[in-house]
């Protein structure tokens, strides 16, 4: 290490400072982390976590979207001891199986919203996209249309990190630098009205221009070179932003023209983030294949999965026949733990009403979200169920963004963490919120009065700046 690092972590505690020394941080402007240390946290409890700082958080973010039961869920915890007492590992190779994933594969059948005839267990969202891509190349080879390998994404989805799903993944800082994205990928634009209505134009008519504008994509590329496309309910990491009206019915009609499967990524909206088990429900359209994740396990442990129509499956298995076997998996495929970690989350939503108390405190979260388009930094500022997004602009008339070089989002997800917050800044200076969906309404009050001090401090900085309009 430099002498000039070195002094400039003097100030860092030691556990921040072999922090430093060890781990590289993903998702992170490291020139900030260099100056500031990361924020160490030594456990949680709710929708609160506790940092070494001697501070707690309200854990606005749910993790990275995800710890849906909060944290020091006991049921959790002794499903996970339980499961690893009697079978630690075992895996689903080559004829092998355990009670945990034939368990945790039924359940999902038994509450998907649309017709599911196998489940593929992964690890990570990233992987269970990743996989989703390779089987949709190969159900085109099995039915012989070798030509359907392109996948249609959106501009600002999110999809994934690794080599395929980053392709798909619309955010350019996820492929600069490492020679991506790869070129089976067709982008389409994000479906966001607040940004991409016109003036007069009702959130119907947007629909259904992008819906055009999808058919005319599909005509100018070949109907017959693309195989998916792939979408989110809510579109998470590119801004936590709702479809409009109409939108999802408007493009499965171009899709089911020209038979391209759709492809609903649910790592985020999944098991009740938008009030409903899945964000396909609530804006209500049917997908041919799910990638799930995240509230799977409440992410206490790593687990995915890729729900497969009966369709496909028979289309896949049929092309595991003639070529001799299905090669594809992961060494952790449905891990004995993490599946009955799993069942027991499902059992959780299911015995306590999780999805009715999203519904039910989701009229506080938004009443509360909705408010801030008031202040004097919010653009839009709009949600559903227990996810949602201000963006902090500097002129409510142009809806013109800041530049990004200031860096005004990190600033205010900055404020916030000093207030007692953990929020995410996104881009174009979207501030995401999606708390665990146990968090009570005194909690919720709690949550939005820290972020509003951050905000507030947030302005005080951007009009010391000279930022505003």
């Amino acid at each position: 290490m430099s002498s000039n690092l070195q002094s400039s972590q003097a100030h860092l505690s030691n556990t921040q400072a072999r922090d430093m020394a060890s781990l590289l941080h993903p998702f992170t402007n490291l020139t900030v982390l260099r100056q500031t240390g990361p924020l160490v946290l030594e456990r949680g409890k709710g929708v609160f976590v506790y940092g070494a700082d001697g501070k707690d958080y309200v854990e606005a973010m749910g993790g990275l979207w995800c710890t849906a039961l909060g944290w020091g869920e006991e049921e959790l915890v002794q499903a996970a001891v339980e499961q690893m007492r009697k079978l630690s590992f075992s895996h689903i190779f080559g004829g092998k199986s355990h009670e945990p994933a034939i368990a945790l594969a039924e359940k999902l059948k038994e509450v998907a919203p649309f017709p599911v005839g196998k489940v593929f267990f992964a690890n990570s969202g990233s992987e269970a996209n990743d996989s989703q891509i390779k089987l949709m190349w190969y159900a085109a080879n099995s039915r012989g249309q070798k030509g359907r390998k392109k996948i249609i994404a959106r501009n600002k989805a999110y999809h994934g990190v690794t080599l395929a799903s980053a392709s798909l993944t619309g955010l350019d800082a996820f492929h600069k630098s490492f020679d991506l994205p790869f070129d089976f990928t067709v982008r389409v634009p994000e479906a966001h009205y607040y940004r991409g209505g016109r003036d007069g134009e009702t959130e119907e008519q947007y629909s259904q221009r992008l819906a055009d504008e999808l058919d005319v994509t599909i005509q100018r590329e070949g109907p017959d070179t693309i195989a998916a496309m792939f979408v989110e309910a809510v579109m998470g990491a590119g801004g936590a932003m709702l479809p409009p009206k109409g939108y999802f019915e408007a493009i499965t009609k171009v899709l089911d023209k020209y038979g391209i499967f759709l492809v609903d990524d649910e790592v985020i909206c999944g098991f009740g983030r938008t009030g409903n088990a899945f964000g396909c429900q609530t804006y209500n359209y049917q997908p041919d294949s799910m990638s799930i994740a995240k509230a799977l396990s409440s992410a206490y442990l790593p687990i995915s999965g890729v729900l497969l129509s009966p369709e496909l499956v028979e289309i896949i298995e049929e092309e595991a026949v003639r070529i001799g076997g299905l090669w594809h998996a992961f060494t952790y495929s449905a891990h004995p733990v993490s599946a009955a970690v799993a069942v027991k989350t499902l059992e959780l939503y299911e015995r306590r009403d999780t999805f009715g108390h999203v519904r039910k405190v989701s009229t506080a979260f938004l009443a509360r979200l909705r408010a801030l388009r008031a202040h004097p930094l919010v653009g839009e500022a709009d949600g559903v169920g227990l996810i949602g997004a201000v963006e902090l602009i500097p002129d409510k008339k142009s809806k013109r963004n800041f530049e990004a070089a200031k860096g005004v989002g990190a600033k205010c997800n900055q404020f916030c963490q000093e207030e007692g917050i953990i929020v995410r800044a996104l881009l174009h200076d979207r501030i995401a919120l999606c708390p665990p969906l146990v968090i009570n309404e005194a909690e919720i009050g709690e949550m939005f009065d820290r972020f509003e001090r951050g905000l507030n401090r947030t302005l005080d900085w951007v009009r010391s700046e000279g930022l505003l309009a």
